[in-house]
């Protein structure tokens, strides 16, 4: 399903991926763990921009529009699939049957109550949970996410975690805590300085093995 060989990447003018051969096939749910700058953001962005069909992304700075509603921002991971007057016609006047759609994966990470309120008034982990929202409801056959629960609790992200899991077969997740990640993840991949050093099924590590990662 996804192939890269031999990748590399530059941000700013500097090389922050290396060679990097990676498969992923059909099916896996994969995390991606490593200190930060170790390139996981990197990797997440390139494998988008090779596979951007049919994916959705949740990126780490959530990629809302604060001044529109949470109903419009989850709404517009479906944009393209709608004519420029059916959307424009939601914005004024919201679709019932789209509403009721937004509103069942909301009730579901436990943010029904803010429907319709401004995302720009909610706060960081309630945001983190509406770009959640929006991949739900995007749909798709490959997640892409980038620190999907950074910014919410334990119980939190496991709520979140379970429902991204049952609602996409293919997952590549950029995680910080080693334990959701081997919870969540049957395989892992690790980072530093832009390489790949470690990839491995969950199954066979621990927390400890992973340690010396951070």
């Amino acid at each position: 399903m996804i192939q890269l060989q031999s990748e590399s990447a530059s941000y700013q003018g500097v090389e922050t991926l290396h060679d990097i051969d990676l498969y992923i096939a059909e099916g896996e749910k994969l995390a991606l763990v490593g200190q930060s700058g170790s390139g996981k953001s990197t990797l997440i962005k390139l494998i988008y921009d090779r596979y951007p069909a049919n994916t959705a992304l949740v990126p780490q700075d959530y990629g809302l529009v604060n001044n529109l509603s949470v109903y419009h921002n989850v709404y517009m991971g479906t944009l393209s699939r709608h004519s420029t007057f059916y959307n424009l016609a939601n914005l004024v006047r919201p679709w019932p049957d789209q509403v009721e759609s937004v509103r069942s994966i909301l009730r579901q990470i436990q943010l029904e109550p803010y429907l319709f309120k401004p995302v720009g008034r909610l706060s960081g982990g309630q945001k983190q949970r509406v770009a959640v929202a929006r991949s739900l409801f995007q749909k798709g056959h490959l997640l892409l996410a980038d620190e999907p629960v950074s910014s919410v609790d334990e119980q939190q992200s496991k709520i979140v975690l379970s429902h991204l899991v049952n609602g996409f077969s293919t997952m590549v997740l950029a995680l910080h805590d080693i334990q959701l990640a081997l919870s969540f993840c049957e395989r892992i991949i690790g980072l530093e300085n832009g390489r790949i050093v470690l990839d491995q099924p969950s199954k066979s590590l621990s927390t400890q093995d992973l340690l010396s990662l951070y």
